[in-house]
């Protein structure tokens, strides 16, 4: 795929699977369009990057829609257009159903639903226009199949839509030649995670290890490097999805 021009926006950007992403594109010469909620976290993104030219960050609150519109407001104004969207900006909160607060509530609905929402419609309008484009979120494997030793009905109701969400919005898209795919992956070895925790966490994957951020970097580049391939949701898990075990 010739990359000559092309741009990409991440959200979630400064960290973590989001900071590999936009490693992974630039390395590819595209265009990255960052967000993170601070400039700070983008200023330090984009060192660990070693300062490319074309990374761009636009802080702001992806849960909020002038971000989503300054995001491509300022992707347009210096790169000319968008090809690539990911949604990657989410949080995972696994608790006992009763115990979560009202402000985790707000909180989650705000980064991995509005935080998909928005941008999304921003994408999906100039996508159409310009007649091609890709969307690819990322959801969980959990909320597939969820798993008993990890109560999670939050993130799951949540990152379910967003699975169904994919394949709803890929229908409507596909005349407009915009694929939208999803990946949902399984855990994934960031500092997130409790060091004490890596023996249970192994255990909840039939490969029986951690998945790493480049896992998820190779499936997203898959995705958007396939010109057939739309309306899917496509777990990295270690088969956690593929049945009990």
């Amino acid at each position: 795929m010739d990359a000559a021009a092309r741009t990409v926006v991440i959200t979630g950007a400064s960290s973590g699977i989001g900071l590999a992403l936009a490693k992974a594109y630039l390395e590819r010469g595209f265009n990255v369009v960052g967000n993170a909620r601070t400039v700070e976290r983008l200023e330090q993104a984009k060192e660990q990057l070693g300062n490319p030219d074309n990374f761009y960050g636009v802080a702001g609150d992806i849960a909020e829609a002038d971000t989503a519109e300054a995001i491509f407001t300022v992707a347009k104004a210096r790169f000319g257009k968008v090809d690539i969207l990911i949604n990657n900006a989410g949080i995972f909160n696994a608790k006992p159903f009763h115990t979560y607060t009202p402000e985790e509530v707000e909180r989650l609905a705000d980064t991995n639903l509005k935080g998909f929402f928005y941008p999304s419609q921003q994408a999906a309008a100039h996508m159409s226009a310009n007649k091609g484009g890709h969307i690819v979120n990322i959801t969980a494997s959990v909320s597939i199949q969820p798993n008993a030793q990890v109560p999670a009905v939050l993130p799951v109701l949540v990152k379910g839509g967003l699975n169904s969400a994919t394949r709803a919005l890929a229908l409507e898209l596909a005349p407009h030649n915009v694929k939208v795919t999803a990946v949902a992956p399984g855990i994934i070895d960031t500092p997130l995670h409790d060091p004490g925790a890596r023996e249970f966490l192994q255990g909840l994957q039939p490969t029986g290890r951690i998945g790493r951020v480049e896992d998820i970097v190779d499936a997203v580049l898959y995705l958007t490097d396939a010109s057939f391939t739309t309306g899917i949701v496509l777990s990295v898990d270690g088969g956690a999805t593929a049945g009990t075990w």
